[in-house]
C-alpha cells in the first residue's frame, strides 16, 4: 500500500448502473485502460459486481460495474439484481448510464426510481455512446435525462473514442471522500482473480454470434489450470455449461468448428494475460435448467 497521500487526496467507489446493454461494461474498461469486465451486445452479459480501478495522482477511482437492472425471469435474474442492490448500499457515488441513440424507456425509469432507496450515495448521469448518434440528438438526450432527477452531474462520453473521459474520472474523484491512502495498491487494475477473469474471456468467446435464449444458459467454469514441467505453457481445462442438449449442439457447431474458434478466441485474450501460451481444452456440459435451481446456482457461483 502506498504512503500516506498528500491533503486532499480522495478514494472511494462509484457504481455503474443502467438497464442491460447500455454500455457500462465499455465504459469501465476504458476508464480502467485494460480490459477487467467482459462486453457483449448480448443482455446478461456480466454477472457479478466487477472493481475497476482507475489510479490518478490527486485520488484512486473504484468503479464497481454491476449486471443490468431487469425485471427477472429466474432465480439467476432475481439473484443479479439483489447484487446490484447490496451494491449500492456500499458505494460513494451512483453513476447511471444512458445511451445517446436510445429514447429514455420504461427500464431506465424503473432503475431511475430505485435510486431513491440509496440516500447516501451521491448520484450522477452519464450518457453513453455518443460517437453512435448526431450532436443534436445527444443535446435532446441530455435535457431528457436533466428531467428525471435532480443530478450532481451530467457528463455526455464516448468510451470508444475516449471522448470526455478524463472530464469523467476528474469529477467523479472530486465527490469521493479523502483518504490517508489509497484503498488498493498502485498497481492494481481489478480485485477480479485470474480463474474468474479467465472464466469470463471463455464465455464472452462463447456469446458470440449465439442468438434467442442461449446467451442467458451459458455458464463456464474453470476445473484446473496446469503449468507443464518445462514451463513451455499453461494447460487450462475449462467447463461450459447450457441447459439443455439442443443447445449443446450450437456450441459445439458442425464437427466441433464453433467450439473450436471460442477455444482460439478465448486463448488470443487468455495468453496476455498469463503472459505464458496456453492449452484450453474445453468441455460442453448440460447442467439442466441451471438458471432456475439454486443449488446447481450455488455450484456455478451465483
Amino acid at each position: 500500500m502506498a504512503d500516506t497521500q498528500e491533503p486532499g487526496y480522495r478514494a472511494g467507489f462509484v457504481s455503474i448502473v443502467g438497464r442491460p446493454n447500455v454500455g457500462k461494461s465499455t465504459l469501465t474498461n476504458a476508464l480502467v485502460g485494460e480490459k477487467v469486465a467482459i462486453t457483449s451486445s448480448k443482455p446478461q452479459t456480466t454477472r457479478r459486481a466487477i472493481r475497476g480501478i482507475v489510479h490518478r495522482d490527486h485520488g484512486q477511482l473504484i468503479l464497481v460495474d454491476t449486471p443490468g437492472v431487469h425485471r427477472p425471469r429466474t432465480l439467476l435474474g432475481e439473484r443479479l439484481n439483489s447484487l446490484v442492490q447490496e451494491t449500492l448500499g456500499d458505494v460513494d457515488v451512483i453513476a447511471m448510464c444512458f445511451p445517446a441513440n436510445e429514447a429514455i424507456g420504461p427500464g431506465d425509469r424503473f432503475i431511475n426510481e430505485q435510486l431513491d432507496d440509496y440516500p447516501r450515495a451521491r448520484k450522477v448521469a452519464i450518457v453513453t455512446k455518443t460517437d453512435a448518434t448526431s450532436k443534436a440528438k445527444v443535446a435532446e438526450q441530455l435535457l431528457a435525462v436533466s428531467e428525471l432527477r435532480e443530478w450532481e452531474l451530467i457528463v455526455p462520453v464516448s468510451a470508444p473514442k475516449g471522448e470526455q473521459l478524463d472530464v469523467l474520472v476528474d469529477e467523479l474523484i472530486a465527490m469521493l471522500p479523502e483518504s490517508p491512502q489509497p484503498l488498493y495498491p498502485a498497481d492494481a487494475l481489478t480485485d477480479e482473480e485470474t480463474v474468474e477473469r479467465i472464466a469470463e474471456y471463455v464465455r464472452e468467446a462463447a456469446l458470440e454470434g449465439v442468438s434467442d435464449e442461449l446467451p442467458h444458459s451459458i455458464a463456464v467454469t474453470i476445473d484446473d489450470m496446469i503449468e507443464r514441467e518445462d514451463g513451455s505453457l499453461i494447460e487450462v481445462y475449462a467447463n461450459l455449461y447450457v441447459e439443455r442438449e439442443s443447445q449443446k449442439g450450437i456450441i459445439i457447431g458442425k464437427g466441433g468448428a464453433r467450439l473450436k474458434a471460442v477455444g482460439a478466441t478465448a486463448r488470443a485474450q487468455i495468453e496476455p494475460l498469463l503472459g505464458r501460451r496456453v492449452y484450453l481444452a474445453l468441455h460442453v456440459k448440460v447442467a439442466k435448467d441451471w438458471q432456475r435451481d439454486p443449488k446447481q446456482l450455488g455450484r456455478l457461483g451465483f
